[in-house]
């Protein structure tokens, strides 16, 4: 399935995106490793090219246009094409809004998670035609339910999945699909750590840990390649999860108390 094929990864120099990225090694895929940390990126690149892939690291930031442009431009001279994008990077934040001290936090999140999808989308959906390939958009459950605590980086995904949703019609008859993953909250990566806190600055190691209800990055990974596989339109991550969007709908006030009782708990853990 992935012999051979061209995969752009971003936010590919830890957590998911490097878990994802061995897997791909493992199944022969050629790899455009992007991040901002060049040490991170380096450390993925040395264990997918013990897998026996090709890889090509670049160095950017999604929030930067000209960067994803390099990208991609960079991407197509060493591979000759891209057959996916999987757009990865993002960022969180853990604050009640009426407690937060530096409302910039909102843009940030916004230029990460939305616009750093939108931009590498800008510029790599011509090659993605010329293939017939495909977006892989690493959002969050929260895209479709609001979470407290998390009122910028919600905005921020529910922004990426609007933008998908309206461009996959777009897109209808082109060959190139789009899949959005929607997570529940993974363990074993550092978006908490980073996430930010009222005062603006990242929570560093002052973050809980996620409860044991988190999913593993490797049961995420597997998951999100068989979707791709199956070109597959939506993936909710755990299966259980998929009753809330249906339930959100007919009775609001019961996801609201079922959201507030898990955040509760992961706020203590």
């Amino acid at each position: 399935m992935f012999e051979t094929k061209t995969v752009i990864l971003t936010g590919a120099s830890s957590g998911l995106g490097a878990v994802l990225a061995e897997a791909f090694a493992r199944r022969g895929a050629n790899l455009a490793l992007f991040a901002r940390n060049e040490d991170g990126l380096r450390e993925t690149e040395a264990r997918c090219q013990k897998q026996g892939a090709r890889c090509l690291v670049v160095v950017g930031d999604v929030t930067q246009p000209a960067d994803c442009e390099r990208l991609v431009v960079q991407t197509v001279s060493e591979f000759g094409g891209v057959d996916y994008l999987v757009s990865n990077a993002g960022a969180s934040m853990w604050a009640r809004f009426e407690d937060v001290e530096d409302v910039s936090i909102f843009r940030k999140l916004m230029e990460t998670n939305y616009l750093g999808t939108v931009h590498c989308v800008h510029y790599v959906l011509p090659h993605l035609k010329q293939r017939q390939g495909m977006v892989v958009a690493i959002s969050s459950i929260q895209g479709k339910i609001g979470v407290p605590l998390h009122t910028g980086y919600v905005a921020s995904k529910h922004a990426v999945q609007g933008f998908f949703e309206a461009l996959r019609i777009e897109l209808d008859g082109s060959g190139v699909d789009v899949l959005t993953v929607l997570p529940h909250w993974l363990r074993g990566t550092k978006l908490r750590q980073n996430a930010y806190g009222k005062d603006g600055d990242r929570l560093g190691e002052t973050s809980k840990r996620h409860s044991k209800e988190s999913i593993s990055l490797e049961d995420c990974s597997r998951a999100i390649l068989k979707a791709m596989a199956k070109r597959k339109r939506e993936l909710i991550i755990p299966f259980k999860l998929r009753f809330l969007p249906w339930l959100h709908l007919i009775h609001p006030k019961i996801v609201s108390w079922l959201v507030k009782g898990k955040v509760k708990t992961e706020d203590e853990w």
